[in-house]
């Protein structure tokens, strides 16, 4: 660990720093209602509303089945990804003199090269973590629809729409987090060039997720849709 400069300490710091409190601020401070997940959100319980005075629920089924599409769609993507990383370590060698003859790289040692593949194979770990998690609780979540009675309107609906809500988003919740983590996943490849520019993206993907969960035409349009319900 004495190998690693100052420069690439700061930027593994920035790194996770980002990360978590990037995933915090978007989740669980109290801006994260006004954000992108916070309103979807409340569209899922929108939909639990809906689905409980549905007799007939082919149409849920199927947004169901088009989530869990998705979800395994990046899951075994990640697998991938995680494949072709760990074939990477035994080719590592390559690596570094690839990176070395790109413009401004910093030439670096092998172990520094080693702990710099394995924050990406971590990122990318968590990701399918994340995604296969999110995959099973969409499974549940079929169960939880299959298994609900035709209730209608009035106050003994509101525990089973909570039930379904609270399921469809927390496996929302994970896949929103695997896909963050691809996301700094793509900066965690720049720490292979240098170390700055490491820095440099970090904060671009963290400028790039607000603008997307608090400030983009997506989340103005939802927010609009929601008031002049």
């Amino acid at each position: 660990m004495t190998a690693i400069s100052a420069p690439d300490w700061a930027g593994l710091c920035w790194f996770l720093v980002a990360w978590v409190g990037y995933g915090w601020f978007s989740e669980r401070s109290r801006w994260a209602r006004d954000g992108l997940m916070g309103v979807t959100h409340r569209y899922r319980l929108e939909w639990a509303r809906q689905l409980v005075q549905r007799e007939m629920r082919m149409t849920d089924a199927a947004l169901v089945g088009n989530l869990m599409q998705s979800v395994s769609f990046y899951a075994s993507t990640t697998i991938y990804i995680i494949a072709g990383l760990l074939a990477v370590l035994g080719a590592l060698d390559q690596v570094i003199r690839f990176a070395a003859d790109l413009p401004f790289a910093r030439e670096t040692s092998r172990a520094v090269s080693e702990v710099k593949l394995l924050l990406l194979l971590t990122v990318f770990v968590v990701a399918y973590f994340k995604f296969t998690w999110s995959l099973r609780q969409f499974n549940l979540l079929s169960i939880l629809i299959g298994a609900s009675p035709y209730i209608g309107r009035g106050e003994n609906a509101e525990a089973t729409v909570n039930r379904l809500a609270t399921v469809n988003w927390l496996a929302g919740d994970e896949f929103n987090r695997g896909i963050r983590a691809y996301y700094f996943g793509i900066a965690a490849v720049t720490w292979f060039i240098q170390p700055w520019l490491f820095i440099a993206v970090t904060t671009i993907v963290v400028i790039v997720l607000y603008r997307r969960d608090f400030s983009s035409p997506l989340l103005a349009s939802l927010v609009q849709a929601r008031a002049g319900q």
